[in-house]
């Protein structure tokens, strides 16, 4: 398996996008965020998703310059619509209205219909808890993505709907991103692409038996993704699609035959100085982490995980030794580099 620089990773994908008419700005962002993805070991939102969304700027579906477009606002709330614009690109746009309306008035809660995928939805929750605020985010895709079965179902029916949380803490923010469904269905895609099974309790084929093969989730009729916690983890994402899309203008599945593909977007940021104040919750925060941390450990070789613990870990390796790639995605890219004129950096595969 290819390893290769993040930093090299991060050139050649902005100048893939360049490539495809992207301003330099916008595939800035745009790669930036999804190398970050790579480096967190989120591989299903990382650089995988650059062929569908050059894919989808060949259909029409994604729109490289739109720029997002409020609808509706009032002094702690921003109605808008993205016109298809990159989501990388429209969720800074939109979080820092929120954050100007948080300041002022303690709350601010945002909607996004017609969005890009905005990737890695803790990336957006963390960079507002580094600003200060506590932030709510969660997504659904328009009622185009159907993968979760209902309890006792073999119809996948739900997207993978995900929700992220975050709150300022010391010495970073404590934060969870998690999807509905028991895992997001961008890593069933990676082991897919990868030819790899997945572990068990992931999937069902289209009987509703147990399966490891991911191929199912691409034949048709499709198999599907289990809920995460069972009916809880369903309830969860079925109510989260409701107010995604009723809050939005979007879609629940099954979305219309006309309806694009698209993420909508619910986010909700609070000021902890209209609150009790940014001191109180950081050391709430602290406190109870610190709590956590010193509980009598299950087994001596395993220490104690918090939420995104992971994910720190393998960004602080990875940026060190390289991102791993697949061969698919690792051919892929080059590819695109070869087709365009693009010349890969002398370091582009690490040592």
């Amino acid at each position: 398996m290819p390893t290769v620089n993040h930093k090299s990773l991060e050139t050649v994908t902005q100048a893939i996008f360049m490539s495809h008419g992207c301003t330099s700005d916008a595939a800035s962002q745009v790669a930036k965020s999804l190398v970050l993805a790579n480096l967190c070991g989120h591989d299903s939102h990382g650089v995988v998703r650059i062929a569908p969304y050059l894919e989808n700027i060949k259909r029409g579906v994604l729109q490289p310059t739109a720029e997002l477009a409020v609808l509706h606002e009032t002094e702690s709330l921003v109605v808008a619509d993205a016109q298809h614009g990159f989501g990388q690109v429209q969720m800074p746009a939109i979080i820092e209205r929120l954050a100007t309306k948080a300041n002022s008035q303690g709350i601010s809660c945002g909607v996004m219909k017609r969005c890009g995928h905005i990737g890695q939805l803790s990336q957006w929750v963390e960079s507002a808890a580094r600003q200060g605020f506590a932030a709510l985010l969660t997504v659904n895709d328009n009622g185009a993505l159907q993968a979760v079965a209902p309890p006792g179902g073999i119809r996948p029916t739900l997207g993978t709907n995900p929700i992220s949380i975050a709150t300022p803490s010391d010495p970073h923010p404590i934060l969870v991103d998690i999807s509905t469904s028991v895992v997001a269905n961008g890593k069933i895609l990676v082991a897919h692409k990868e030819n790899k099974h997945v572990p068990d309790g992931w999937l069902r084929d289209e009987h509703g038996h147990p399966t490891t093969d991911p191929a199912v989730r691409y034949q048709d009729p499709p198999g599907s993704l289990n809920p995460t916690g069972g009916y809880k983890g369903f309830g969860l994402g079925f109510l989260l699609d409701v107010l995604v899309s009723g809050l939005t203008g979007g879609y629940c599945p099954p979305a219309p035959s006309d309806a694009v593909p698209a993420n909508n977007v619910l986010m909700v940021l609070w000021d902890p100085q209209h609150f009790q104040g940014a001191e109180h919750i950081v050391s709430e925060a602290v406190r109870l982490e610190q709590f956590a941390r010193e509980s009598p450990l299950l087994h001596e070789d395993s220490p104690i995980t918090l939420p995104h613990d992971r994910s720190r870990k393998t960004k602080s390796k990875r940026r060190k030794t390289g991102i791993p790639l697949g061969d698919e995605v690792y051919s892929q890219i080059t590819d695109f580099a070869n087709q365009n004129g693009i010349n890969l950096p002398l370091d582009w595969v690490s040592d």
